[in-house]
């Protein structure tokens, strides 16, 4: 019972911090965001039949990027992209258990590497003249991280194609596309994305989606 409490917890504050993104509320943005992934954790650890120590550290980091994203500065970025960083690094170690290796064909294993590298330099190729020079390198490698955690997500649903690998695989491709924006919207003055309402409608989907799917 006390799990669908926490879920509640989870879709209020998400529904609240999305209306306070669109109408670009800050203060309301940052009373909200730190119940986001607390709520999502306490839902996956009361919910799981076998917890997992490396989603339980995910979500935890994931948690962390989330607060440390809130003040302004460079540093502050920083330090939440590392925060978010090691998240995607517990995401791995957790999807690993489910992935047989011997089932995954090499030749996936090259075009996923080869499409996710393709994508990011697409990405950053736009990004390039927006971006201080301090961060283009650390924030490429960043989105590559990401990447890889949507790799092994696909490695995952290709093990074993079920329901639930595949929502997991959608949750890591939309937690892709929520980095994706969040460059834009921070960095690319002239973008069309110029809240963070699509930011965090991906990120709190795919994070909800990723839990859902390993549970």
């Amino acid at each position: 019972m006390m799990n669908y409490v926490f879920l509640a917890v989870f879709l209020v504050s998400t529904a609240i911090h999305l209306y306070a993104s669109l109408k670009q509320n800050k203060k309301l943005r940052n009373i909200t965001k730190p119940f986001i992934l607390l709520s999502l954790l306490g839902f996956y650890v009361l919910t799981a039949n076998v917890v997992s120590l490396a989603i339980v550290l995910a979500l935890i980091f994931s948690w962390l990027g989330d607060v440390l994203l809130i003040p302004k500065g460079t540093k502050w970025f920083t330090a939440g992209g590392i925060a978010f960083m090691i998240s995607h690094g517990f995401f791995i170690a957790g999807y690993c258990r489910d992935v047989v290796f011997s089932a995954i064909p090499v030749v996936l294993i090259v075009l996923l590497s080869v499409f996710f590298a393709a994508t990011v330099a697409f990405i950053f190729s736009k990004l390039k003249p927006h971006l201080p020079k301090a961060l283009f390198y650390p924030m490429f490698l960043y989105l590559l991280i990401n990447g890889a955690m949507n790799c092994f997500a696909l490695f995952r649903c290709v093990s074993n194609p079920t329901a639930a690998t595949v929502t997991t695989a959608i949750g890591a491709a939309l937690f892709f596309i929520s980095d994706t924006s969040l460059f834009f919207v921070r960095f690319k003055k002239d973008s069309r994305l110029k809240t963070h309402f699509l930011v965090m409608l991906t990120y709190s989907i795919g994070e909800f989606l990723i839990v859902l799917g390993l549970l």
